[in-house]
């Protein structure tokens, strides 16, 4: 439990899903109660704490007051300047937070709603499903309520445990696998093995739970690339998730895998050894319901999407379409991808943004020979 049960206000932290963009922000637990993960920038030097079940309720009571009182002054309407001042009379310092909470959700549809910060379920479920029952009772409109969590604490959770809280109303969750391989896993220190990641998610599918699991591209560097891809192939293949997201290893100043990369014991992959990995990776996943996601700008292909049932060759395709270019239009193509430029290679073909490209690959005097030197700093600022 928390040192300080004093409650103090609204409480928000610092990172969400990229596809929980629209949703509103529940603080359940603060930070991460394994954060040791070398790859991890987040939550270091920072103390994990479960927050008081009766605060979260209090957080769930603020915001559903304040979105109420909102809706009811805009009478239906477009929220303008107005409503806003007019709904925030009288609001306290501890309580703006909960309010321009509740004005961004409206904004972004008011549909999903998900539990901070990064392993939600390590509450006991009796206290977890008390603050989902009261999510329903003041949100009875909202679609879906997420969280992140370990496989080593969802293994742990009884099947029928599992079961309480998804007919409570958690309807994803979100697990950083990152690799299959335990041999990646112990070289991060994930805290977890494969067995275990294949044992979690299986129960998550079994209480009716959608899963995303998150793999990263990278992450076994040269050594273990070929294993990385093999293995996380494999226990994905076991488990059939609903969604697999990609999310392509960085290496910032702050992480603990820096060390190793700066003394040379972690060899980073080129992009062009990273996409070789993915197509790996991807061409050794059966065609099964799971949906490949590659949501973030970390990720040279963005368009590399789609149902593994039926779109797994395209995704190859495009992959391979990279291979194709010429080496002076693949540096091209890794600059204006991580400007924003392009999303695939095929966007490549516009004129304006090839250009676009092209000049900011000048202004920074990106060649084909440092293109990998400068992309990897470019990285850094997108963690």
């Amino acid at each position: 439990m928390a040192k300080n049960t004093e409650y103090k206000g609204f409480e928000q932290g610092p990172i969400r899903p990229p596809s929980e963009a629209d949703s509103l922000l529940i603080r359940v637990t603060r930070n991460c109660p394994w954060n040791r993960c070398r790859f991890c920038p987040v939550y270091k030097n920072s103390v994990f704490s479960k927050r008081p079940v009766d605060h979260v309720l209090k957080d769930i009571d603020m915001v559903a007051d304040f979105l109420e009182r909102i809706l009811d002054i805009s009478n239906g309407s477009i929220i303008t300047r107005e409503v806003v001042v007019e709904a925030g009379k009288g609001v306290k310092e501890n309580e703006s937070s909960a309010f321009y909470a509740a004005l961004n959700w409206i904004a972004g549809n008011m549909e999903s709603i998900f539990l901070q910060d990064a392993n939600s379920l390590v509450l006991k479920p009796d206290d977890l499903i008390l603050i989902l029952e009261r999510l329903k009772k003041r949100f009875p409109f909202v679609k879906r309520i997420t969280s992140y969590a370990r496989s080593s604490t969802i293994a742990r959770i009884s099947d029928e445990d599992m079961a309480r809280l998804g007919a409570a109303g958690l309807n994803r969750i979100h697990i950083g696998m990152e690799s299959g391989s335990d041999n990646v896993l112990k070289l991060i220190e994930k805290g977890v093995t494969k067995e275990k990641h294949v044992t979690a998610g299986i129960k998550v599918k079994k209480a009716g739970i959608s899963l995303s699991e998150y793999v990263m591209p990278g992450l076994g560097g040269r050594v273990f690339s070929k294993e990385h891809a093999l293995e996380t192939a494999d226990a994905l293949n076991s488990i059939n998730p609903d969604f697999i997201r990609i999310r392509t290893l960085a290496i910032p100043n702050s992480i603990p895998l820096y060390e190793d990369y700066v003394s040379g014991k972690f060899q980073k992959l080129t992009d062009r050894e990273c996409a070789r990995e993915l197509r790996l990776f991807i061409e050794n996943l059966n065609k099964m319901d799971s949906e490949i996601v590659s949501d973030h700008i970390l990720n040279l292909f963005e368009d590399v999407k789609g149902s593994l049932l039926n779109d797994k060759d395209a995704m190859l395709d495009k992959i391979d379409s990279f291979f194709d270019l010429s080496d002076y239009d693949q540096m091209i193509y890794q600059v204006g991808r991580r400007v924003g430029f392009f999303r695939g290679v095929n966007d490549i073909k516009d004129s304006s943004a090839y250009k676009s490209a092209e000049e900011m690959a000048e202004r920074f005097n990106v060649t084909p020979e440092n293109a990998e030197d400068v992309i990897a700093e470019m990285m850094k600022r997108f963690i």
